[in-house]
């Protein structure tokens, strides 16, 4: 996005002070023309930097001029880059920091991006949580969010089934997936993952903890939620596909475990159509995935998949006679 880019470029200058229009296109990942262009269009939104030509020319802002967006507070940097969820950072606690980022990002943005960032925002608008489903309540959010933030333990109750367990814990992170919190936690040396909304109460200690320094909160649940996504498929099932269902297996199933099935199909028989083995879910779930192919799948085995997928069907085409 260009506003993004300006703005990096800005900061880019502020922190050398003096770079080679080449440095800057290479820090930014754009082509020299591009960079051109951008530092034209910061000229004419008024900021005072200027070219020298040369062998040690380069592009210099102004001796003295800074811009004021270096002013934030760590707090109000969070609420920026999350700006697209307000209704999600005030329920951490940050919605004081949203209006006050939201402020000083208006008073110090030049013209031209500011009317860019005000485009965006009125085009573009995130809802976490999917349809029919309402946000759950996590009561004790921000408190979790405070301890995550501050790098403290904190000793909760947390209900696993009918029973309450506690736990002391060191708060790495928050994710918010389809409305539902999650906190991302290290316990014993390991990570693991607690529903916000089952944490029954909350107290934080006055021990800090060392964050581990090669942690990626994203990069982790991305592993973490693949690996459980994965875990639930054990049953291995063989199918029988047109070339239609072929194609459309991974829209039905998990896309890895369809092109792995595909990957290690034989030859197709004299009707086009080939056997596959893919590992799905319980059988009445891998039923209901596999109707998603219509007359293109045939269910060979199990005999407990077969048998929930004839039974779906049949039940479907009662209805529809």
């Amino acid at each position: 996005m260009r506003a993004e880019r300006l703005v990096a470029l800005l900061f880019t200058l502020q922190s050398r002070r003096s770079a080679t229009v080449p440095e800057l296109a290479k820090a930014l990942g754009v082509s020299e023309r591009t960079m051109h262009r951008d530092i034209a269009a910061l000229q004419a939104a008024g900021v005072p930097l200027w070219t020298e030509t040369g062998r040690y020319g380069g592009v210099r802002l102004v001796d003295g001029w800074r811009t004021r967006l270096d002013g934030l507070t760590s707090r109000e940097a969070v609420a920026i880059f999350a700006m697209g969820v307000p209704r999600a950072l005030a329920e951490l606690g940050l919605g004081t920091a949203v209006s006050a980022a939201h402020a000083k990002v208006k008073a110090t943005l030049p013209a031209p991006l500011r009317e860019q960032a005000q485009h965006l925002a009125q085009r573009f608008h995130l809802d976490a949580p999917a349809w029919f489903k309402s946000e759950e309540d996590a009561e004790h959010l921000a408190t979790i969010a405070q301890a995550v933030w501050e790098q403290r333990r904190a000793a909760v109750t947390y209900r696993r089934g009918d029973q309450p367990v506690e736990r002391l814990l060191e708060p790495l992170g928050l994710v918010l997936k389809a409305g539902v919190w999650y906190l991302v936690a290290r316990i014993d040396h390991a990570t693991r993952t607690y529903r916000v909304s089952r944490i029954t109460a909350v107290d934080l200690t006055d021990e800090p903890f060392e964050r581990p320094v090669d942690f990626d909160l994203a990069g982790w649940w991305q592993r973490s939620s693949t690996q459980f996504e994965r875990s639930l498929h054990r049953h291995p099932v063989r199918l029988r596909l047109s070339p239609r269902g072929t194609k459309h297996l991974p829209d039905v199933v998990d896309p890895g475990l369809a092109i792995a099935a595909l990957d290690a199909a034989g030859p197709p028989d004299d009707d086009g159509w080939v056997e596959v083995t893919v590992d799905l879910e319980e059988p009445d779930i891998a039923a209901s995935m596999l109707l998603g192919l219509g007359p293109h799948v045939e269910v060979l085995e199990p005999p407990a998949v077969r048998a929930a997928f004839a039974d779906a069907a049949r039940r479907m085409a009662d209805l529809h006679r």
